[in-house]
């Protein structure tokens, strides 16, 4: 129960303010130094009481046994009474007057009534002697002893006379009356001061609690709200003087970091609006992750090549979703990184040792076929010491090595398709400058056709790249109103020898009173002599080529429109659908499906720019074996164009 009563009193004297104990242990020493002051006071002042009534009494005593000792001894106890009498009611200060034998029976005494005295014999009192009293001693014995009236001084006189011991006088002093009030007004004034001194503090602590505590206990729970960011925060208290000055200071400062927070939160919200549009138009797949590998931030890009679903990724481990071959190249730079240890990683591309250690390139085969450039930064605090967290770039560059892997094809296929002209071109010239003499005619002659064919093979191969480069390019060409048929008709031309020779039957099937089209005349005729060209390589002899030109009628958005659609078809070997999607990309070529090396692999990538320069596309239906139609709609020139 005490153990408990102890722990109550510890946490309630715990609740107060350090200024509430301070004051409660100033008032308790002030009060007990009042309170000694006071009891030092009260016993000085009895103690010299005491001592001017043990005088008063001594005196006093020996003053009325030396006057009734020889009345005494003739045994005239009336004188003695008389004289007792008299001396008792001739001082206040007496309180009573006994006279006692030798053996301390008492046999006569004041206030004792005369018919007590007269009596005495049938009433037998005795006195209680101190133990230490001496009755040969010629000196009074005083002692002071409480009564309900106050201290009463007793002296005890030796009655003596002519060295004959009569008996002993008692002699009872009452304490004077003016000392008496004096100290009784003393202790009550020492218990005011007490009880004011307490009151004033109680006064003092509640007049503090609510003019300067509470305001402080507002001011400090403000402070509090402001420090957690509750800027709304205000202490309404009416009151004037230096609180009152810092009360309103406080609700100034909260309404500034009020207005301040809002434009903040305003510029940090466009800020932050600015950083995610920024990061999701960025190609690159970006993947914010935490010290944990928990994900921050993931834009639409890393989304799109990793086939994450429209669920949050936010506050997952990466690790858990990437593709699991990435997984396995990734867990472990991911947490050297994060531990701060130096990153050692074997190289993963092959031929090439001077590969960041930060950066990787691997191929996936899902959620599709593609190969991924990955780079690890670190995010640092404002220090540039402590890592805060890692970004991971992810760079889709499957584009990228097929186009390499075409370049290094098409390199193969145009250095080889130099190398052979330029072979042939050289052996013959060697041969006429060596030979030339020793060379009929007819042989010198034929020497050179060949080279200047090979000449020409030069030429083409050489044409078709600046061709194709001047195509891709921003170059903007002027359409103007061309004849279909010309273009046509010249390109049949150019291949009928060739038709001839490999005895295949070269067309065409022109509806008349076509309208002219809007288009460029060289560019024209150089996509249907690279599309009859390619038609002528790859049908056998025997077959056909064909080209078609006919109106149609299309659907644009508002209405009906007429335009003229151009077909070549041929039945030639035809084109495996797994190749129809790519046969028009740059350095294709569908040659190398069926074993032969002619061509740059440039023609129909011409034809497509060509024809988008025209703002139309290349269509074609193919089936292997039984030939391909390749077709295209141009505008009709119109005078609004």
């Amino acid at each position: 129960m005490f153990k408990n009563m102890r722990e109550i009193l510890a946490h309630w004297w715990s609740e107060f303010t350090l200024q509430t104990k301070l004051m409660a242990a100033a008032t308790l020493a002030v009060s007990l130094l009042m309170s000694g002051l006071t009891f030092w006071a009260v016993n000085t002042i009895q103690q010299d009481a005491r001592f001017n009534d043990t005088r008063f009494g001594r005196d006093l005593g020996l003053l009325l046994a030396t006057n009734t000792a020889p009345m005494l001894a003739e045994n005239n106890l009336t004188q003695v009474a008389k004289f007792s009498h008299r001396f008792y009611h001739s001082t206040s200060s007496v309180r009573y007057l006994i006279y006692a034998d030798q053996d301390g029976d008492i046999f006569f005494g004041i206030p004792y009534s005369e018919a007590v005295v007269e009596n005495s014999l049938t009433i037998k009192r005795r006195i209680q002697l101190p133990d230490n009293y001496n009755p040969n001693s010629e000196l009074p014995f005083v002692r002071q002893h409480l009564t309900p009236n106050g201290e009463i001084t007793d002296v005890f006189i030796p009655l003596i006379y002519e060295h004959k011991y009569l008996g002993v006088l008692a002699v009872g002093i009452n304490p004077n009356p003016t000392v008496a009030a004096s100290s009784t007004l003393t202790r009550d004034v020492t218990i005011a001061v007490f009880v004011s001194i307490w009151a004033m503090v109680i006064l003092g602590a509640v007049f503090n609690a609510l003019t300067i505590t509470k305001p402080i206990k507002e001011l400090v729970l403000g402070v509090k709200n402001i420090a957690i960011g509750n800027f709304k925060q205000r202490v309404d208290l009416p009151l004037g003087g230096e609180l009152g000055e810092l009360i309103y200071s406080f609700n100034e400062m909260a309404e500034k970091l009020e207005r301040y927070e809002e434009q903040n939160i305003e510029e940090l919200t466009a800020e932050k609006a600015k950083l995610e549009t920024l990061v999701s138009t960025i190609a690159d797949g970006a993947v914010l992750l935490d010290t944990e590998l928990n994900t921050i931030l993931v834009n639409p890009a890393a989304k799109k090549i990793f086939a994450w679903t429209e669920e949050s990724m936010v506050g997952k481990n990466v690790l858990h979703y990437l593709p699991p071959a990435l997984t396995v190249k990734l867990t472990r730079p991911l947490y050297q990184i994060i531990k701060g240890e130096d990153i050692v990683t074997e190289n993963n591309l092959e031929n090439e040792p001077n590969y960041s250690p930060l950066e990787y390139r691997i191929s996936l085969n899902e959620p599709s076929i593609r190969t991924l450039r990955v780079l690890l930064n670190k995010v640092f605090d404002q220090s540039k010491e402590n890592i805060k967290g890692i970004v991971i770039t992810v760079q889709d560059i499957t584009k990228e090595v097929e186009l390499n892997d075409a370049k290094g094809q098409f390199i193969s296929n145009v250095s080889h398709e130099l190398r052979t002209p330029l072979f042939n071109i050289k052996s013959f010239i060697e041969t006429l400058c060596e030979y030339g003499e020793d060379l009929t005619e007819i042989e010198r002659k034929e020497f050179l056709e060949t080279a200047n064919n090979e000449t020409d093979r030069l030429t083409r191969l050489v044409n078709d790249v600046l061709d194709l480069s001047r195509l891709e390019s921003a170059k903007i060409y002027e359409l103007n109103p061309v004849e279909i048929n010309q273009p046509i008709e010249q390109s049949l031309r150019n291949y009928q020898l060739n038709a001839k020779d490999k005895k295949i039957e070269l067309s065409a099937e022109i509806e008349e009173n076509l309208p002219q089209v809007l288009g460029h005349y060289d560019l024209l005729l150089q996509l249907l002599t690279n599309l009859i060209g390619n038609s002528l390589k790859f049908t056998e002899s025997g077959g056909k080529v064909a080209v078609k030109a006919y109106k149609i009628q299309s659907q644009n958005t508002f209405n009906q429109v007429t335009k003229i659609r151009v077909e070549i078809a041929d039945t030639g070997i035809g084109i495996d659908q797994e190749d129809q999607n790519a046969i028009f990309e740059r350095f294709f070529r569908v040659e190398n499906r069926v074993h032969t090396l002619e061509g740059t692999g440039l023609g129909l990538s011409i034809v497509k720019n060509i024809i988008e320069k025209h703002h139309s596309r290349i269509n074609l239906i193919s089936e292997v074996g039984l030939g391909t139609t390749f077709w295209f709609d141009l505008d009709i020139f119109t005078v609004d164009n």
